[in-house]
């Protein structure tokens, strides 16, 4: 983990507000990567993962403990959260509820794929929580959004009493989304042996190679994982919010997320940003366009184009659950 020489203030003022971001934290070194940042620069960030790096940043490297033992027992953990399964819409509906006043987004923060992967969970995770609870202002909420995988500690992660949303899609639009998508179809492939391993206590069973049947197997591996967390999350308030129904009435899905996480919102607000150019855009890349409609469109591509194999690894998923339980909620959910 490579650092900018320049120096970071002492680690009291590190931990005092968001300016500096644990964006990496190296397990085995014991040692974290903190990034200078601006509230306009979290707006503008697509995501904190090492993307970030892409451009000039202030870095710095610090021991992991020593900025840990300098977090005031009483500092705040009580950072909103999103966890979702990858590709349905989790970094729009952050920019745009990072829209709203008091509201800070810290979008897929490299530090909890860190943490998920280490075996050291228990040594990072409250202090990690509470960094990432760290705002500009006493007023501001953080809003979290985190990586996909990381919903396999989501549970850790949310306090008893706080609030997340776990976001998803119906499995046949998902399985289309993903076929639509040059990108998303090489990441199956990529991603097929480690999601097999995440899931292999939850779902058993599936077979099947081709793209549509990966993903069938990428949406059981993410689904249940969010099953898992929810089961282990009786004590916090968890939302769940099918991505293509929200997009049905952005507007009252913004008021309602708003009122979920306890973000001021009027209706005016929530108007401009329901109507604003967020929602033309393609949220991981804002020069690109992108839309609702144009969404709708590939998904209803794909399932005329490849209908057959997409029916094939929907019924593949019905079989395979009555085996897991877990897999038959995620089903019956959607």
């Amino acid at each position: 983990m490579s650092s900018a020489p320049s120096a970071a203030p002492p680690a009291r003022e590190i931990v005092r507000d968001a300016r500096w971001l644990a964006q990496a934290l190296d397990p085995n070194a014991g040692v974290v990567r903190l990034i200078e940042m601006t509230p306009d620069g979290y707006r503008a960030a697509s995501f904190l993962d090492d993307r970030m790096l892409q451009a000039p940043v202030h870095s710095v490297t610090r021991p992991f403990a020593e900025i840990a033992a300098a977090i005031p027992a009483d500092a705040r953990g009580d950072a909103r959260w999103i966890f979702h399964i990858g590709h349905v819409g989790s970094t729009l509906l952050a920019r745009l509820l990072g829209e709203l006043h008091g509201v800070l987004a810290v979008r897929e923060p490299r530090i909890l794929r860190d943490v998920a992967a280490s075996g050291r969970r228990d040594q990072y995770v409250p202090a990690v929580r509470k960094l990432l609870s760290r705002t500009f202002a006493p007023g501001e909420i953080a809003l979290v959004k985190a990586t996909s995988f990381v919903s396999e500690i989501a549970a850790e992660l949310v306090v008893s009493g706080e609030r997340a949303l776990f976001l998803y899609a119906k499995p046949r639009h998902y399985i289309a989304s993903i076929l639509a998508g040059e990108n998303s179809v090489r990441e199956l492939a990529a991603l097929a042996d480690s999601r097999s391993r995440r899931m292999a206590e939850r779902v058993r069973g599936l077979s099947g190679h081709g793209p549509a049947h990966l993903a069938a197997a990428a949406w059981a591996c993410e689904m249940t994982a969010l099953e898992a967390a929810a089961e282990a999350m009786a004590d916090r308030h968890v939302r769940w919010a099918d991505f293509d129904a929200l997009l049905g009435d952005i507007e009252g899905a913004l008021a309602g997320l708003a009122q979920f996480f306890g973000f001021e919102a009027s209706d005016e607000r929530v108007r401009e940003i329901a109507r604003g150019p967020l929602m033309g855009r393609y949220s991981k890349a804002l020069e690109y366009e992108y839309s609702p409609s144009l969404r709708r469109e590939l998904i209803e591509q794909e399932i005329r184009l490849q209908g057959r194999a997409i029916d094939e690894a929907v019924a593949m998923l019905a079989q395979v659950a009555k085996d897991s339980p877990l897999l038959a909620s995620t089903l019956a959910r959607s």
